[in-house]
């Protein structure tokens, strides 16, 4: 609703009402809402996907700091997602006993969840390597997908690709390249005749490090959310949105490095005392790249320049989850399908039970799935949204009609990304969209 100030017997509007297309929408955001309606499904299914994401995300955070600190420039990565045993037992910082931010309950090794699909999948115990064969697996393609879009969409935030042109890194980094390849004159002779083509690739390993730290925080955090839900004690989805939102802060300082270890020796090509953090260098250029950017998947769009169904200006890019149509994108191979499918083998039972209930049950449970996590990333959203309002601008209950009219700024500016037509703010207002 707008801010009001109330006297006896009247109440008086501090600011006139939004006219913006999503006026209802941004009045739900002033009210410490969240874009997505406060039903009692919608939580439901938010609180059960944030779960089905969390277990997959577990594993994906552990390869993607296994890939950048030991895989690293390994010329044919055949086994970059066979993760050791070391980094499935790797403690995360803010879960378990040992870390130094105990905010969120939970272990700090590999979740028991992800330990038995590792071992069993969908079919039975068989070698590793079948299981990967057989595409038995959780589908880290997705995990590198993401880290792609970020590192494509640069300069979302922070000062973390200034770092990665100057001449810091780039001595870091050929430090690195070259205790790697020490002794392999084939490898140190090809570095010497394309030494961008090496540095290139050592950036991208730093967008791992990169993703995998930001993910690192978020697991536990879905985690704690769902305890919290089947515990009794998440009511709303506003109250979801502030966790979310309370977690952001908690943790927004955390360092993002990238460490590589090499026989032994550890050499930090981004160093920690470089002051990068993980709202402003992870959090923020994840959610403007992934969310809203990304790129047009392989086999929905045409990559013809001829065929202009891929934008000239890479500002016009809106193909992340908040724009995306489930239905097309629902096809093999597809990043967001790879993670459909993650998600699928660890559905709380209540979101099986709702799914088998609506358009075709069980047999497009992916759909139905995609269309709630599409929902539940609305809602992460809208904590980043009300959290970079809270940093920049005004308190919701502030009673300075100037502030509040910056605040409501903010917000339609924010809602201006969702005109264009492909968003799908409005399908999310109700239910019937499934």
């Amino acid at each position: 609703m707008t801010p009001i100030v109330s006297t006896p017997g009247v109440r008086t509007p501090l600011i006139p009402p939004s006219t913006h297309p999503y006026a209802e929408v941004i009045h739900r955001l002033e009210a410490g809402g969240s874009m997505l309606p406060d039903t009692p499904e919608n939580l439901q299914q938010i609180i059960g996907i944030y779960k089905a994401y969390a277990v997959p995300m577990d594993f994906y955070w552990r390869d993607l700091l296994y890939i950048a600190e030991r895989v690293f420039l390994n010329p044919l990565p055949a086994f970059k997602y066979f993760i050791s045993k070391e980094y499935l037992d790797l403690p995360n910082s803010y879960a378990g006993d040992q870390s130094k931010l105990r905010i969120w309950r939970g272990g700090e090794k590999a979740h028991p969840e992800l330990l038995e699909f590792m071992e069993r999948g969908e079919t039975r115990r068989m070698p590793k390597l079948l299981h990967h064969l057989w595409h038995d697996r959780v589908n880290m393609e997705f995990a590198e997908a993401c880290m792609q879009a970020m590192f494509w969409h640069q300069g979302m935030g922070g000062r973390f690709n200034d770092f990665l042109e100057g001449d810091v890194y780039k001595a870091n980094a050929d430090r690195a390249i070259k205790a790697y390849f020490k002794g392999n004159l084939v490898m140190l002779g090809l570095y010497k005749l394309f030494p961008d083509m090496f540095m290139e690739q050592v950036k991208q390993l730093s967008f791992y490090a990169n993703l995998g730290l930001f993910w690192e925080v978020m697991a536990p955090v879905f985690f704690e959310m769902s305890d919290l839900y089947d515990e009794g004690k998440l009511t709303s989805v506003p109250e979801a949105m502030d966790f979310l939102v309370n977690g952001i802060f908690a943790v927004a300082g955390r360092p993002i490095y990238h460490h590589v270890f090499i026989r032994g020796e550890c050499f930090e090509i981004i160093p920690k005392s470089e002051g990068f953090t993980w709202l402003y260098e992870a959090a923020l250029p994840y959610v403007e790249a992934v969310f809203y950017r990304t790129s047009p998947f392989r086999g929905t769009k045409s990559y013809n320049a001829q065929a202009y169904q891929v934008p000239a200006d890479q500002a016009d890019f809106h193909y992340g989850i908040l724009y995306a149509d489930v239905f097309p994108v629902g096809s093999a191979g597809i990043p967001p399908t790879l993670l459909m499918q993650d998600m699928l083998h660890f559905l709380p039972p209540y979101l099986q039970e709702m799914y088998k209930t609506h358009k075709r049950g069980e047999e497009d449970q992916l759909i139905q799935l995609g269309i709630t996590f599409q929902r539940s990333m609305y809602n992460v959203t809208s904590a980043v949204i009300q959290a970079l309002r809270c940093a920049l601008l005004y308190p919701l209950d502030d009673t300075d009609p100037e502030h509040l009219a910056a605040n409501r700024r903010f917000f339609e500016a924010q809602m201006d990304r969702f005109l264009r037509p492909e968003a799908r703010l409005p399908d999310i207002q109700t239910q019937d969209y499934r």
